[in-house]
């Protein structure tokens, strides 16, 4: 049996996570997985031929929230929760629980006993290690921080030395490539007929060892139309892309001698009828390219209004946003808009080849086809990337929900 110590030197300079992923050679094995409920099944993931085989699944202690893969690719650690998403209804059940990762096959096992929570956790990552575990939770919204064990399994919580500014409606938690900083992403609120826009903010910190300290909040115009739902890290460059859901932009912001610059480098649209909007838009997630070229931007929109005594979709873009990355300056300029032919893309992901992107979709949604109505499932889109970036989608696959959610979805190399 290794120690952690010599494991973890044995996969230096892999992959740290998902999202800081460079390119891996094109015969690496990959397995996907994705939520419905607190089910998480296991798909074969065929890069070369975009198709998925749907394998085994195991069950949480709740419904699913985001999972995040150790920097081995021998370990994945799922966030669960029985509460509902926003501001709905508490539960009481919330954990992280781990699972080995058979590394021929992709198959899922339980490693240890589930970790208790104390709310909602809506993220998690580990740092670049994989020596802790961030959670960030979005009511209240707060960041904690847990131990993992010599034998890889979540463990204690690392007590802070001082209170933390969680913002409002935390909505992710990362780590810098260099492992120095922690940003925890808050996105605040809209405004409504009766409520004030809640400002939103980046939340950064000093990172070591567990410990967030000298917190520092980046919120352009005092966070007033600006709020932020999720980053991505430039694999080789000191750029952070930045998807601000409320405002359907996508910000570019540079790192400078270690710190986070508060000034925006750029700004793009993430919607390409900006000035059509038919109902609610949100922009999502962000993922940049492995080769560091192009980035990746979701757009969603569910809204309904009744057609035929049915609530049928309103209207608008679901798609996904793929930018250039000028090599020089870091500046992301929209290249293509392209539909998911599905409702609601609340999480993509780009195997580590950078030749595939999969798109999952949240519930079956009804849309208008004429005089009649028909029903939209959920489920995952395929798309093939080509050397310019550019998207080509090959093939949906349509999951049957029930009164459940497809909620996450990733995708993580196999270690061999």
């Amino acid at each position: 049996m290794f120690s952690r110590r010599t494991f973890l030197s044995l996969v230096a300079g892999s992959m740290a996570s998902p999202g800081l992923a460079s390119a891996q050679p094109s015969s690496q094995k990959v397995a996907l997985y994705a939520n419905v409920g607190a089910d998480l099944t296991h798909y074969d993931v065929d890069v070369g031929g975009a198709e998925l085989t749907r394998r085994e699944t195991v069950t949480l202690p709740a419904a699913v929230q985001y999972a995040w893969p150790h920097a081995s690719r021998r370990y994945l650690y799922v966030a669960s929760s029985s509460s509902a998403p926003g501001y709905g209804t508490q539960g009481t059940e919330h954990h992280v629980t781990a699972f080995a990762i058979d590394p021929s096959t992709g198959a899922l096992t339980p490693h240890g006993a589930p970790i208790r929570l104390p709310a909602r956790p809506i993220h998690i990552s580990t740092d670049i290690p994989s020596e802790y575990i961030l959670v960030a939770f979005n009511n209240p919204s707060a960041v904690r921080v847990y131990r993992i064990s010599p034998d890889f399994t979540p463990g204690d919580e690392v007590k802070q030395p001082g209170s933390i500014d969680a913002g409002i409606f935390a909505h992710q938690v990362r780590v810098t490539p260099d492992n120095r900083l922690a940003v925890l992403v808050t996105r605040g609120n809209e405004a409504t007929p009766t409520k004030p826009e809640d400002p939103g903010a980046l939340k950064v910190f000093d990172y070591r060892n567990g410990i967030l300290t000298n917190e520092v909040s980046i919120a352009p115009n005092g966070g007033k139309e600006f709020g932020p739902r999720h980053l991505d890290f430039h694999p080789t460059k000191p750029w952070i892309y930045v998807s601000i859901e409320t405002q359907n932009k996508m910000y570019m912001f540079r790192m400078e001698d270690g710190r986070i610059n508060p000034e925006i480098a750029y700004r793009a649209e993430t919607l390409a009828e900006p000035n059509n909007i038919r109902a609610r838009q949100a922009a999502g997630t962000v993922h940049v390219h492995p080769n560091g070229r192009f980035v990746y931007g979701a757009n969603r929109a569910e809204a309904t209004t009744e057609f035929q005594g049915k609530q049928v979709f309103k209207g608008g873009e679901n798609s996904i946003v793929v930018y250039s990355i000028n090599q020089s300056t870091g500046e992301p300029t929209p290249i293509q808009h392209i539909e998911t032919q599905k409702i609601h893309p609340r999480t993509f992901h780009i195997d580590p080849s950078g030749r595939l992107l999969v798109a999952e979709h949240n519930l079956p949604v009804n849309v208008r086809d004429g005089d009649a109505v028909k029903l939209i499932p959920a489920g995952l889109s395929v798309f093939r990337i080509g050397d310019d970036g550019k998207l080509t989608l090959v093939r949906k696959y349509d999951i049957d929900v029930g009164d459940k959610t497809m909620f996450w979805m990733g995708m993580v190399p196999l270690s061999q």
